[in-house]
């Protein structure tokens, strides 16, 4: 029978058997599944082009990690579920992050430390900042292998709640606490375009007006003839919002604030609906009227939807606003405005499953750059999501689940001299994905 060692941990014996445990094998990582994520950065480069926003003030003779490497090293431990950089003490030694990052896994050095992190993060001025988000859209733009006919773009805002005494921060009396409150906008597929760190209170019209006007500038330099449709939450819809999509020949469909005038309009048909819902009651019954509507502070009449719902739980009506001409209105708020909801799931996944709310440094600009690299992660997901198979559940996958079966992989790593081996379980459970993947992802071979 063996002989517990001090190395070793007696764990209840199974079927008469000792079981004993120990941390000395093999060169192994519980990251494997890192690979993928690798080849998606290497593929995409953002870690090169947040870099090339920088200035470097280091003397270049005593740089050991250049700024590309600890912000690809920084993106890449957020994308594995390593939110904290104080994770890079002991990551910084882990083989699989050490070939991501380019180096041998076993004699290769080791990687940035966490210091060197939090230095980099506190590094980008507000100009260094304003060129990574005008860089974050053309990232967007060229991610569509040409230019496409229409977009749609849903913008919202988040709450981060903060713990200290950052700049920006503000009390927010619906939240009861202090934080930040970041504009959001993504894709109607998911895509990350940008996000904004601002203070916790909801935005006025002259700034969201300001921030879509150097949005749509930027999306116009690579795209002049695609049509942009904007989406949002009734407190998008300001005057100044309204007007500047006239200007800039913008779709919108904005939600509509309640108020008394608007339910002159529709008092009829809330009353006819009721009264239809009383004769038979159980199934709720919803109904749509279009009408033209100008509040006192709007330059011209606009194109309004209402939706009339009677159920259970009583009557409930809501308003959109619109300057899409076509279409009914039951199509357009169903099948178009309502779809806006996803843009809350991708800032829940963002936010949930790779802490983009992590915004804990002192500085403004640091907490703005960890949004950067936040997103940065976001995209190598959805880039990976992407390339799963169309018909398959993982297609819809979120990315917590994506990283537990993908990412979260024990394998062994082998430093040769002339190549390094990476074994995997031969039971892995999810072999056939990551065989496709890894060919769908694997780089061209030289000639």
């Amino acid at each position: 029978m063996d002989v517990s060692t001090p190395s070793r941990l007696c764990l209840s014996p199974v079927n008469g058997q000792q079981v004993l445990l120990g941390f000395d094998g093999a060169n192994m990582s519980s990251d494997a599944g890192l690979m993928l994520l690798r080849e998606i950065e290497r593929r995409e480069g953002l870690a090169g082009w947040l870099a090339s926003c920088m200035d470097d003030p280091r003397d270049p003779g005593r740089v050991q990690h250049s700024l590309e490497e600890i912000i690809r090293f920084r993106i890449l431990m957020i994308a594995a579920g390593y939110e904290d950089a104080n994770d890079a003490t002991d990551l910084r030694h882990d083989p699989s992050f050490k070939l991501a990052l380019e180096r041998a896994p076993e004699s290769g050095a080791a990687l940035c430390s966490q210091p060197t992190i939090s230095r980099m993060e506190n590094l980008p001025d507000a100009r260094a900042l304003i060129r990574m988000g005008r860089e974050m859209v053309r990232f967007y733009c060229q991610s569509f292998p040409q230019p496409p006919r229409q977009i749609v773009l849903d913008i919202d805002d988040t709450f981060d709640a903060v713990h200290g005494h950052q700049q920006l921060r503000l009390f927010n009396s619906y939240y009861d606490e202090y934080g930040f409150q970041p504009i959001v906008v993504f894709d109607g597929e998911g895509r990350l375009v940008g996000a904004l760190l601002r203070p916790a209170r909801r935005p006025k019209g002259r700034e969201i007006a300001s921030h879509i006007r150097r949005l749509i500038r930027q999306i116009r330099r690579f795209w002049p003839e695609t049509e942009i449709l904007l989406r949002a939450d009734s407190h998008y819809c300001a005057p100044q919002v309204l007007d500047l999509c006239d200007r800039l020949g913008l779709l919108y469909v904005f939600g509509l604030s309640k108020n008394t005038r608007l339910a002159t309009h529709i008092l009829p048909l809330e009353a006819s609906t009721a009264e239809r819902y009383a004769r038979t009651p159980g199934q709720k019954l919803r109904r749509f009227k279009t009408f033209s509507y100008a509040a006192g502070s709007w330059s011209k009449p606009r194109r309004v939807i209402a939706r009339v719902e009677v159920s259970s739980r009583g009557r409930d009506t809501r308003y959109v606003v619109t300057n899409l001409e076509g279409g009914r209105g039951k199509h357009l708020y169903e099948k178009l405005y309502s779809a806006r909801g996803q843009a809350e799931n991708h800032i829940k996944a963002w936010k949930t499953h790779l802490a983009a709310d992590r915004t804990s440094c002192t500085k403004a600009n640091a907490n703005q750059m960890r949004l950067m690299l936040h997103g940065c992660a976001y995209w190598i997901w959805w880039r990976l999501r992407a390339a799963c198979p169309k018909r398959s559940p993982w297609r819809h996958a979120q990315f917590d689940t994506l990283r537990l079966h993908l990412l979260k992989l024990a394998a062994t790593i082998i430093e040769k001299k002339t190549r390094i081996i990476i074994t995997l379980p031969a039971c892995c459970p999810r072999r056939k994905l990551l065989t496709l993947l890894f060919r769908a992802l694997e780089p061209p071979r030289p000639v």
